[in-house]
């Protein structure tokens, strides 16, 4: 198996005029394919990085059942999948090909970005997904490593352009004329038509009642069944993203462009998070609507930390996540539990869960056996996604997927894919769900969907405006 090591170059600059969208703007014509990842979470040094990637180098992507690499010499190969080929073993041997020189940095300068999709689950688990009707085909796996990548650190106002290569490229002068340009094309955006949904309010209140028969038979303890909503559009959809940091800041905001379609999002909750072989997921489960008065909010996180129902959602996920850890890792506990936080639109129950892997656990087997997260399928898992392969009309693909970055050493940070778009031939499809359990109510539940929702939403509204 070839090995590539990487000759990093770099320079740092002051930061403090340039914001990472304005950075964004200015390469993404330059360089198509560039994608931006951002931490709203500018409270802690460790957590105040975004990053804008572009020129892919080299990629692994399975789409149809096959495995496509590329690599930075200009080969390529293919392989179709067999019952018989790990995944998992597959993209970490990847990832394991490249090799950064040595560099002290305590951020990512380097690794795979990219997506697993909620369908890539068949390669983890034995759960078959068949292909549906009206549903957007992208690839299951994508990962890209990128020759540039931009680091900005919010902390300190720094950034850092990196020129990673084979030979001796040194393109960061380009770049640094492209972020000192005082002109940034920027176009319209607007919906087109009326927006619609895969399922009408009638028909998921009833599959919330089928969920509901499935948790008292003792099936499952919960069921994560969603539904989806397409709105088509002319123009630019970078003001929707725009849109969207502005009105629902999240620890987890990303826009990946990959040509023929794009992922965007603002995602609260992390699938699952690896630093120094130690693993975190955080479920987040139990949700109440805000009202925009902090005093009203306040009574509501109060009653929404002792609701019976919320809090028996919460519980089983947490137990799903300690259940999941266990099965890579040791020392496996509960550092927070239940703690009420609150987002734009919405409040929610949030709990820590972490472990320490075994020696000879890698990163990405840890990944595949926590995957999806337990708040997008219920429990027990297995049984959840063959009831929701068996309810929902459409294939999930990106929503209830992960998206993020993980370095060359197995450090993986990604976010759960969810009040996500997908844009593809001129439409944005978000999807949202809701938890069901044997005491749910059928209007609540449709409620729910609808308040996550409100974020995005309003997105398309604010994008019409910029």
């Amino acid at each position: 198996m070839k090995s590539f090591t990487l000759n990093t170059k770099y320079k740092q600059i002051l930061a403090d005029t340039i914001t990472p969208v304005s950075v964004y703007l200015k390469i993404r014509d330059k360089f198509p394919n560039s994608l931006l990842l951002e931490s709203s979470d500018y409270h802690g040094s460790d957590n105040s990085f975004s990053y804008i990637c572009c020129n892919p180098i080299a990629s692994i992507k399975i789409e149809n059942e096959t495995i496509y690499k590329s690599y930075p010499d200009g080969s390529t190969s293919k392989e179709t999948i067999t019952p018989q080929t790990n995944i998992p073993e597959i993209i970490q041997a990847f990832s394991g090909q490249f090799k950064s020189e040595k560099n002290d940095f305590k951020f990512i300068n380097n690794g795979l970005f990219g997506y697993i999709s909620y369908d890539a689950v068949r390669y983890f688990e034995k759960v078959n997904i068949a292909k549906k009707e009206n549903s957007n085909t992208i690839p299951d796996v994508y990962y890209a490593v990128y020759q540039n990548i931009i680091a900005i650190n919010h902390f300190k106002n720094q950034a850092y352009i990196f020129c990673h290569s084979l030979k001796d490229t040194n393109n960061i002068a380009e770049i640094e004329q492209l972020l000192q340009s005082r002109n940034i094309a920027t176009y319209k955006f607007n919906k087109d038509g009326e927006g619609f949904s895969n399922l009408t309010d009638q028909e998921f209140k009833h599959n919330v009642t089928l969920a509901k028969k499935h948790c008292f038979r003792g099936d499952v303890f919960q069921l994560v069944l969603s539904r989806r909503f397409t709105q088509g559009f002319k123009g630019d959809e970078f003001n929707v993203y725009r849109a969207l940091r502005s009105i629902n800041p999240s620890p987890y905001l990303f826009f990946f462009d990959y040509g023929d379609f794009k992922i965007f999002g603002s995602s609260p909750e992390a699938q699952i998070i690896v630093k120094d072989r130690k693993a975190e997921i955080h479920p987040i489960a139990g949700t109440f609507k805000r009202t925009g008065d902090d005093e009203k909010d306040a009574v509501l996180a109060k009653q929404l930390s002792v609701d019976k129902k919320e809090n028996s959602e919460h519980v089983m996920l947490v137990d799903l996540a300690r259940n999941d850890l266990s099965r890579n890792g040791h020392h496996v506990q509960v550092e927070r539990y239940r703690e009420v936080q609150f987002f734009s639109h919405v409040i929610h129950l949030v709990s820590k869960v972490t472990g320490h892997l075994h020696e000879k656990a890698n990163t990405m087997q840890v990944v595949a056996d926590t995957f999806p997260a337990g708040t997008l399928s219920g429990a027990p898992k297995h049984r959840a996604m063959q009831l929701i392969e068996q309810y929902e009309k459409t294939n999930r693909n990106f929503y209830g997927g992960a998206i993020g970055f993980m370095d060359f050493e197995g450090n993986f940070n990604h976010a759960i894919m969810i009040r996500t778009f997908l844009s593809k031939n001129h439409q944005l499809h978000s999807q949202a769900g809701a938890g069901i359990v044997a005491s749910s109510d059928e209007e609540s539940e449709m409620q729910e969907v609808y308040n996550k929702l409100r974020a995005l939403n309003a997105a398309l509204d604010l994008a019409e405006t910029i």
